[in-house]
């Protein structure tokens, strides 16, 4: 379950959810390459401000559910979850390592969307705009649109 992050200037919750396929979409997930992904996640975290609240595989690809902190890109996150990953995989399983030529573990791409913990775009839509005066926030709201 994720949990607020409580740094010096700001308290977060900021959950990722990633979807990242191995190279070539190779079914290279076995229960015992899942369970060292697990482990080896375990320690990016104790490495790094990035929590794996969850993590799924589907043999050619993998779920992640992450949370991190704000000086934290989503970008940056995933490049440090697969770089670290890919090489203990290959050093831990070398079988894994000829199923895919070329040295690479993960394809170029990835999935990334953000989760919410307190509610849906439209319930924090929602409660955005009822906050302040509803009549200025019309004001302004109808203003902007007006621009488009």
């Amino acid at each position: 379950m994720s949990e607020y992050i409580h740094k010096s200037h700001n308290v977060s919750v900021l959950l990722y959810h990633f979807v990242c396929p191995a190279k070539y979409r190779r079914i290279v997930f076995s229960s015992n390459v899942e369970q060292s992904l697990k482990e080896i996640c375990i320690e990016i975290s104790k490495r790094y401000d990035i929590v794996f609240v969850e993590i799924g595989s589907d043999q050619d690809h993998v779920h992640f559910l992450i949370q991190s902190v704000p000086m934290e890109s989503p970008t940056k996150i995933i490049r440090i979850v697969k770089s670290i990953t890919a090489k203990e995989i290959f050093k831990r399983h070398p079988e894994v390592k000829q199923k895919l030529w070329g040295g690479e573990f993960w394809s170029k791409g990835f999935y990334v969307n953000t989760v919410g913990k307190h509610g849906d775009e439209n319930t924090i839509q929602n409660y955005v705009k009822s906050q302040g005066k509803e009549k200025e926030y019309k004001k302004i709201h109808s203003q902007q649109l007006s621009m488009f």
